[in-house]
């Protein structure tokens, strides 16, 4: 998605996160109606409506004509269509692509770390996985690791470092063999 049609978007949100303005949009999906009409209706006061009739016409989402000195406005449903194009799953997604995923770990690692310490493991299957994934960081790549030496290894950093070590293997991040573990 493109920072105009981000920027577009937004607007129609915003535009479309009021009550009165949608009601407004549903009364003028059925037929056309004046600025007293919908004011009637609504039981707001005409300049009021003509104030979010304007906010709606900057996105066309409604037109309007003219009749004399009385103006009419009717719903634009193209404008919704082309809201609709934009609001794809893959076009939305491309709105995050200059957040950095790595930022949502460091906070879990801030808020469960005290120094090297972990404070509590977290009950978050997906904070765990940070923190596994910090811990499996504490092991060398291709060492085998007798069964002593991980708990010493884990308890460095929690003290319960069966429920860890447990979580490391069953999490993937570590194998085990006949009382021997390494990394994956």
């Amino acid at each position: 998605m493109t920072d105009e049609e981000s920027q577009i978007l937004l607007q129609f949100l915003k535009v479309l996160a009021d009550e009165s303005r949608l009601r407004i949009l549903g009364l003028l999906t059925n037929r056309e109606a004046s600025v007293e009409e919908l004011a009637a209706y609504l039981k707001l006061r005409a300049p009021t409506v003509s104030h979010h009739l304007h906010r709606l016409q900057t996105l066309q989402l409604v037109a309007m004509r003219a009749e004399g000195n009385v103006h009419f406005y009717r719903f634009q449903p193209e404008s919704l269509y082309r809201l609709n194009r934009m609001l794809t799953p893959e076009k939305l997604s491309r709105l995050t692509d200059d957040v950095q995923g790595d930022e949502w770990e460091r906070k879990v690692l801030r808020d469960f770390l005290s120094g090297e310490e972990l404070k509590e493991i977290p009950a978050s299957r997906k904070k765990r996985l940070v923190i596994l994934k910090w811990l499996t960081d504490k092991f060398e790549a291709d060492v085998r690791y007798p069964e002593t030496e991980v708990n010493e290894i884990i308890g460095r950093h929690h003290p319960d470092f069966a429920t860890l070590r447990r979580e490391l293997i069953g999490n993937g991040l570590m194998e085990r063999e006949h009382g021997v573990y390494w990394r994956i």
